[in-house]
């Protein structure tokens, strides 16, 4: 089996920028040699509301699907969906003011890229 350099980011619902609090909700896996990029979130809305009961968790639910869309190149996800899987990985790791952020880029290698973005989300979400 050949060891495969990925990198990954886990989103953040940042309810509040100011409070500067934030939880996991999702990971979005990018692994180029394997010509792989995917999501995966688990929004769990008692811990979101818990973070900020104002919280629209339907409309970061629907951030996520649109993460979702995009990594599937789905014309859903708007123009970003049609590029190739780098610039749309690219999309989605870039610095953003929203609710929905990116946290740093990480990376390591993987046999499987599907299995590691379910160890992520397992890991770093819950």
């Amino acid at each position: 089996m050949s060891r495969l350099a990925y990198q990954y980011v886990v989103l953040r619902c940042v309810p509040r920028v100011e409070r500067e609090e934030f939880l996991n909700v999702g990971v979005v896996v990018y692994c180029q040699s394997a010509d792989y990029l995917a999501a995966a979130w688990n929004a769990d809305r008692e811990r979101l509301r818990a973070l900020d009961p104002r919280l629209d968790v339907d409309q970061v639910c629907d951030a996520l699907a649109y993460v979702d869309a995009i990594c599937a190149g789905d014309p859903r996800g708007g123009a970003a969906a049609l590029q190739p899987r780098g610039q749309r990985f690219g999309f989605l790791k870039a610095p953003k003011s929203t609710v929905l952020q990116p946290g740093p880029v990480h990376g390591g290698v993987t046999t499987d890229p599907p299995r590691q973005l379910e160890r992520l989300l397992t890991q770093l979400v819950g």
